[in-house]
């Protein structure tokens, strides 16, 4: 006993059976009706951020945001300074071993164009609770329109592996009552 050919070689030419086509027929219609929901959903489900990216130096990048740490800190907490930027800002907050700088305070029900990058390599941006994922690159500005609805403390934490200090790489972003 021995592996030999098919008896018909040209097997696109042999008659599908029944079943067969029936659920090839099923699944092409299922993957039509995926492919529409996922459109859909992209369109009215709200759940995508509007974002913008755009090359820049970490040089560049670091100058804008201790640009707007010096004109709109507040205090510092442990160090890091507190920023409470006007509504309507743009907000810079930068990624780097092993840290998210500076603290951000934002006023509940307004929008800040929050701008994210990285100093040194790529890391994870994961605004918790809230279930916000984003990716931090060097050279790159990622920006985010951003309107908090709910009043409150949330954590920013790395989620792409960086280094030996990647689980003490946790920000602060507070958002407060107007």
């Amino acid at each position: 006993m021995g592996i030999h050919p098919p008896p018909q070689r040209i097997w696109w030419k042999e008659p599908v059976a029944r079943t067969e086509l029936v659920w090839v027929i099923i699944a092409f219609l299922w993957g039509l009706i995926m492919f529409s929901a996922m459109i859909y959903w992209h369109m009215a489900g709200e759940q995508n951020l509007s974002n913008e990216s755009y090359r820049i130096t970490p040089e560049a990048f670091a100058a804008k945001a201790e640009a707007m740490v010096e004109k709109y800190q507040v205090r510092e907490e442990a160090g890091f300074p507190v920023v409470h930027p006007p509504p309507g800002s743009d907000v810079y907050m930068i990624a780097g071993l092993w840290q998210w700088w500076p603290i951000i305070e934002f006023e509940k029900d307004q929008t800040y164009r929050l701008h994210l990058s990285s100093m040194d390599w790529q890391h994870g941006f994961s605004l918790q609770p809230v279930n916000i994922n984003l990716q931090t690159h060097p050279n790159y500005d990622m920006v985010v329109t951003l309107t908090p609805n709910e009043a409150g403390e949330f954590g920013v934490v790395c989620n792409e592996f960086c280094g030996i200090g990647h689980h003490l790489m946790i920000g602060n972003i507070y958002v407060t009552e107007n």
